[in-house]
Order: C-alpha cells, then structure tokens, then sequence
C-alpha cells in the first residue's frame, strides 16, 4: 500500500497530457540537431570532404549558443500574421517548423565538393531556425510543467529527442545506400509534420504577461537570475553549465566519420551505432531521472559525471581495436549510457535554476551555455584527430571533462536547493 501510493504520483504524472506533449517537443527539438550532428557529415564525408572541413563544419551550430540574443525578441512580440490563430508562443513554433521543413529538404541542391560554403550556409540556415524552434518549445515546457513535474516533464523531452535521432541517424543512414542523397533528405524533412502537427493540436499556454517592452525582455532576466542566486554563485552556475559535459560533447562530435574512418559501413553504422547509442541514452536518462529522486541533484551530477569521464575512454579502446562490430556496439551503449544519466542530471538543473516569469529568455541562455562545447570547442576536433590520430584524441577529451567535476567542488557546496512549490506558497 505504501508502494502503491509512493508510485501513483509518478503514474498520474506519466500518463497525463502534458507528458505526451513533452514526447513531441522532443522529438521536434531533436531531428534538425541529429541532421546537422549526424547525417550532414555522413554525407560530407562520403561526398571527400576532409575532416578538417568537416570539423569547422560544427561551427554552423553556433546559433543554438547564441539563441539567448534573440530569445527576448520570442518573449516580447508576436509572430506578424500567425499570431491571431496560434498565440505567441506557438506562432514561433509553427513558422520555424515550417521554415525547416523546407530548408532541410534543399541541403543536397548543391555539390559539397564544389559550392561547400553554399552547403555550409544553407546548414546554418537550419540552424537558426532549430534554435528558434528550441526557444519556443523550452518556454512552453517551462509555462506547461508545475515545478512538480519539471524533472518528469524534461526527462521525458530529452528522451524523445534522443529517439528523434533515429531518423538521421539511423532511416536515413540506410537509406544513402539504397538511393541518392536527395530523396533522403526530402525523406527525413518530412518527419518536421509530426511537429507541425503538434503545434497545430496543443493549446497555448497560461503564461505570464509579455514584457512591457524590448529592454525589459532583455534585462530582466539577466538581473533576476544574477539578484536570486547571487554574483558568485550565478558566476559558477553558467561555468558548470559550460564545462559539465565538454570532454563527453568533444568526444561524440565527429562519431560518424570516426566510425568511418574504422571501416564500418553505413548500414553497419545505421543499425549497430546508432541503435547502441539511443538506447542506452534512454536508460540512462530515464534511470538518471529515477536515481535523482534518491540522490538528488548535485550528488547525481557528481556520480553521473563520473561515468561519463570513465566511458570516454570506451572511445579510445574502440579506436585501438578497429574494426570490430561486437566492440563497437558495447563502447557505443556504455558511452551513451553514461550520457543520458549526465544529460538527465544537467537539464534537471537548468530547469530548476529557470524563473517561471522569463522562461524562454533564460532557458535560452542556460541551455545556450550547455551547448557551447559541442558547437565551439567542438570545432577543432578534426584538427585534434588529425594531428594525434583518434586514440590520443580520446585521451585528450577524458582529460578536458575533469575541469566541470573540479568545479562541482565548490558549486555543490554552495548551491542551495531548488525551491518546492510548497515553500514558494508559503514565502
């Protein structure tokens, strides 16, 4: 009895409809980011590009670092022309989702080979438009959850936009080697109406009032986050956030053209890699959210950034072994595994240090910070690779996690608590 009633809390929240919205936000957040992470460079690679080129390439991503410039802009005005039929929110969600079905559909028009700057603009285009999209989905997330149900809530997000990545990842790896590289992007832009159909069947939600004008949305935050937590504390806060995950995000940044590189073939790739990688991500994610319970959040990042460290060095073992498909499938889940619980216990932190009032301005920010590594340092990579060959590289990304462990040190210690719904009634 005791069971049934610890339980039905997470049951009631599990099966009701603001969960199943979190399942399409994420996998509307995760497909354009999988295809510019994971198909854009298969298809670079396959198509000669070096991997210098390919490394640089990461800085197309850079927008969904600097999403918090114009993340304001989202909070304080309407999309012209929609927002009478969808609300504020959800009129940023429909024309961005549009914007990428198109835009994603177009990538193959030109040669990579002849016109890789045209490519490279184009991808940024996508990237503009995922990053608006990601502004949007994250503040209705925040405005949708009560703080009961924010860890639940984004849990559930990560993991369906770690699924999400089946598509480029996996669907459309196949697919290149069963048809022209066009066919599979039309192919894999049409899975965008799975979230324009979303947009079309939600309601907006209970927000707070828009910000009276543009300098508002912009400042507020900003004070808000740095009065609340402090200037030393906020200070730490947005390094962790910066260095938490940097080792683990250099180390996945070229998988696919290290895969490659080993041998494997893109089928092997399509169905051994990334089906290793996404379900291990899951069961950590979801296992990390069930662990925080128990553990809470600063000694879940602890014990999770841990693993992530040790299994980095799964990448460095695979790249001495070579080509082997039973070893790569186990370093691939025991990688992916410590991912998701890292994942979990980072995005449960961000949303716990996110005002209800300025959602999409300083979740954009936050998560603007979780994703420098991937999209900055992730940059020179391929130059790293190239210079210390794959093995050492490894060994350099294990080193560079320990900087954001270090830094929990003196984070844990000093960070307070998120504040329950109880104790917010009762101040």
């Amino acid at each position: 009895m005791n069971m049934l009633s610890a339980t039905s809390p997470v049951l009631n929240a599990l099966l009701n409809r603001r969960t199943i919205i979190c399942i399409f936000t994420g996998f509307a957040s995760g497909l354009p980011l999988y295809i510019l992470i994971q198909l854009v460079p298969a298809w670079l690679r396959v198509e000669g590009v070096s991997l210098k080129e390919i490394g640089l390439f990461t800085l197309i991503s850079l927008p969904y670092t600097w999403k918090f410039v114009w993340a304001p802009f989202l909070d304080r005005y309407l999309f012209p022309g929609l927002a009478h039929f969808f609300g504020r929110r959800r009129s940023w969600m429909f024309a961005s989702q549009i914007g990428l079905l198109i835009a994603i559909a177009c990538l193959p028009i030109f040669d990579p080979r002849q016109h890789l700057w045209l490519v490279a603009g184009l991808c940024t285009i996508v990237a503009i438009l995922s990053a608006t999209q990601d502004i949007v989905l994250d503040a209705y997330r925040r405005e949708l959850l009560p703080d009961n149900e924010l860890g639940l809530g984004n849990a559930v997000h990560v993991n369906a936009y770690r699924i999400a990545g089946l598509v480029p990842g996996s669907l459309s790896l196949i697919l290149a080697d069963l048809m022209p590289w066009q066919p599979v992007f039309i192919i894999t832009a049409a899975f965008m109406v799975i979230a324009i159909l979303m947009t079309l069947s939600i309601r907006e939600p209970q927000a707070m009032p828009a910000p009276k004008s543009l300098r508002a949305a912009i400042s507020e935050p900003f004070t808000e986050f740095f009065h609340r937590n402090g200037t030393t504390q906020a200070l730490l806060i947005l390094a962790f956030m910066v260095l938490y995950k940097l080792g683990d995000n250099m180390a996945t940044a070229l998988s696919t053209p290290f895969y490659i590189d080993l041998g494997f073939s893109l089928t092997e790739i399509g169905i051994i890699a990334k089906n290793a990688a996404l379900w291990p991500s899951i069961i950590g994610g979801i296992l990390g959210g069930i662990l925080m319970i128990r553990l809470g959040i600063y000694r879940a990042l602890w014990i999770f950034g841990i693993v992530q460290v040790i299994s980095i060095f799964g990448f460095a073992l695979l790249a001495r072994i070579g080509n082997d498909p039973l070893w790569l499938a186990i370093v691939i889940a025991f990688e992916y595994f410590g991912v998701g619980l890292g994942t979990a216990a980072l995005v449960a932190f961000i949303a716990f240090n996110t005002h209800k009032s300025y959602s999409a301005a300083q979740f954009a920010l936050l998560t603007a910070l979780a994703t420098l590594p991937r999209n900055g340092a992730s940059a020179i990579t391929g130059y790293l690779v190239e210079y210390f060959q794959w093995e050492i590289f490894f060994y350099i990304c294990a080193l560079l996690a320990l900087p954001g462990m270090i830094l929990l040190i003196y984070l844990a210690p000093s960070c307070r608590p998120p504040i329950s719904t109880e104790e917010k009634q009762a101040e």
